[in-house]
């Protein structure tokens, strides 16, 4: 009750504040619960799947346990939710076996009860630490089982879950099914009270949401969209592209001088930035055209006949980052020389790139772990990155080498997605709550 009334009243502090956030603003009915003419209901249908993720990132992490949900029960009805705009503008696109796809709503008691009895879940299936007490208790009022997917617990945080649950009254024993990513992160939720025999180590989902280099060279729609990508940003053929991806404030600058750098030894190397945010793309274009370069937006379409291929483009498109990585030479992630922590670095290692990062990666340890020796090299500061990329740009055989033994790493650490859905169907067919293995 608590929560509760602290929540409304944070909520009530806020609601101007997140009227006007590009990531939250828009649908506020549906996001207090009150769909209008939406339904939700079909008839004859099988288990009732709710599946919630922050963003579009996490989104992309789920969707290949909605294909083996579909894969596993074919007439289930898939619900989608998310608390972004962009993940909402994501998941209609690329989410197309989701029977819907809604903005989840605020954590507060009636948004949550209106919601539930909406969906009628059955499931409810929860990504990373995505913990809203409102919507469990909504959710297993109505009948629902409630699992975690990927579970992680971040160990420089474990003080502050503890305080919290506290103040929450153990909401980790609400939870039925623990799917989390690895063993330490088992152990960190059995010491913040999650309940062992609920919890299965399973991997990560995300492993399998990548679409290795080589699995869909045979469709056309695929290969003309990757033409018109290499085309509009003037990748060199035969040339050398540096593709930084998912770049923060503070990176685009260190990363510009590196490239600077790089261009005295390598004329012909072109550079892609593509900022996590694609609202900051006018500041970098401006701030890449006071370091002297000519600069084009990927948005801005093929370049003409006799157009001059710039030095540098900026991706501002949402989409398109997977399929750049493919025509790049050499890649970066930010994320990582800022205290982000890092960004999806396996990404471009399934594209069968070698991967340079940061030192700050703890949000994606275990991808640092699959990928070094493997295909990545994490770098300690702008200096070093300088000094392996030269290299490297200067060894084309040795950037072929590490590529393959990215891709091949990618390749091995898939298949959590099936294992996370053998585990939920056990618990929906009433066959038990997981069980650690």
């Amino acid at each position: 009750m608590l929560y509760s009334v602290a929540f409304t009243l944070l909520f009530i502090l806020l609601a101007p504040v997140l009227l006007f956030m590009p990531k939250t603003r828009g649908g506020l009915r549906e996001r207090l619960g009150f769909y209008g003419e939406r339904r939700f209901d079909f008839p004859g249908r099988g288990p009732r799947i709710w599946l919630h993720g922050a963003s579009a990132g996490d989104l992309l992490t789920l969707s290949p346990m909605l294909r083996e949900l579909r894969a596993v029960y074919p007439d289930c009805v898939l619900l989608v939710s998310t608390l972004t705009n962009s993940g909402l503008e994501m998941a209609r696109a690329r989410l197309p076996m989701a029977d819907a796809i809604l903005r989840a709503p605020y954590d507060l008691p009636g948004a949550t009860r209106r919601a539930a009895r909406a969906l009628k879940p059955d499931l409810l299936v929860l990504e990373y630490t995505e913990l809203w007490p409102n919507m469990i208790r909504a959710a297993q009022r109505g009948g629902a089982q409630v699992a975690m997917t990927n579970g992680r617990f971040s160990p420089s945080k474990l003080r502050s879950y503890r305080a919290l649950f506290r103040l929450l009254r153990q909401p980790l024993r609400q939870i039925d099914l623990f799917l989390m990513r690895e063993e330490a992160e088992a152990e960190r939720a059995i010491s913040l009270g999650a309940p062992p025999e609920r919890i299965s180590v399973t991997g990560n989902t995300k492993f399998d949401g990548l679409l290795p280099r080589g699995s869909n060279d045979n469709d056309p729609e695929v290969a003309r969209k990757l033409a018109a990508l290499s085309k509009a940003i003037g990748a060199p053929e035969g040339g050398k592209l540096f593709i930084a991806g998912s770049t923060h404030v503070g990176e685009e600058e260190l990363l510009l001088e590196v490239y600077g750098r790089l261009l005295a030894e390598h004329p012909e190397l072109r550079l892609v930035l593509a900022p996590r945010y694609v609202e900051r793309t006018p500041k970098l274009a401006a701030m890449a055209r006071e370091a002297g370069y000519a600069v084009r937006l990927r948005s801005e379409g093929a370049l003409g006949p006799g157009d001059e291929p710039p030095r540098v483009v900026l991706l501002d498109t949402i989409g398109e980052l997977s399929a750049a990585y493919r025509l790049a030479t050499l890649v970066f992630v930010g994320g990582s020389f800022t205290n982000r922590g890092g960004q999806n670095i396996l990404e471009p290692a399934a594209q069968g790139r070698p991967v340079l990062f940061g030192p700050n990666m703890e949000n994606f340890h275990d991808s640092v772990e699959v990928l070094l020796g493997h295909g990545g090299i994490q770098v300690s500061d702008p200096e070093r990155l300088y000094q392996v990329a030269s290299e490297l740009l200067a060894h084309p055989r040795k950037v072929e080498e590490l590529g393959q033994r990215a891709l091949e790493a990618v390749l091995a650490v898939r298949g959590a997605s099936a294992r996370n859905v053998a585990r939920m169907a056990a618990a929906l067919d009433g066959k038990g709550r997981g069980g650690r293995r």
